[in-house]
């Protein structure tokens, strides 16, 4: 038997996927992606007139959702970051400038939600 028939389906067929959060407070991924491409800030929908070559694109995610509002604030007053995206219903943020500015909110944020808010946090990385 075909492992893709043991997938639920719904009532035409088509493969019912469900995507369930763990309750807890965590940061699950904290990434700083270093002198991205311009096609890297388009596909995301970010502004690329910027310059690449001292730029950085930094990525978290965060449950409870809603916590990203909060990532949001503690990055962009940490330092000249700005910010791309977030999003309280997947806990999404993504950060953009400079990279010393992106990698020092993405830790700024890791460090407020770990020792004042108490979430379980991941290291950050760095490519």
């Amino acid at each position: 038997m075909d492992i893709k028939e043991l997938l639920p389906k719904d009532t035409e067929g088509r493969l019912r996927i469900i995507q369930e959060t763990v309750p807890g407070r965590q940061i699950t991924l904290a990434h700083v992606i270093t002198s991205p491409k311009p096609i890297v800030y388009r596909k995301l929908g970010l502004n690329p007139d910027i310059d690449f070559d001292r730029s950085a694109i930094g990525i978290i995610t965060v449950t409870p959702s809603e916590s990203a509002v909060i990532g949001a604030d503690i990055a962009i007053k940490s330092g000249d970051v700005y910010l791309g995206f977030v999003d309280r219903f997947s806990g999404t943020l993504i950060l953009t400038g400079r990279i010393s500015a992106v990698e020092s909110a993405v830790k700024a944020v890791i460090h407020y939600f770990q020792n004042d808010l108490g979430y379980a946090t991941c290291p950050v990385t760095k490519k």
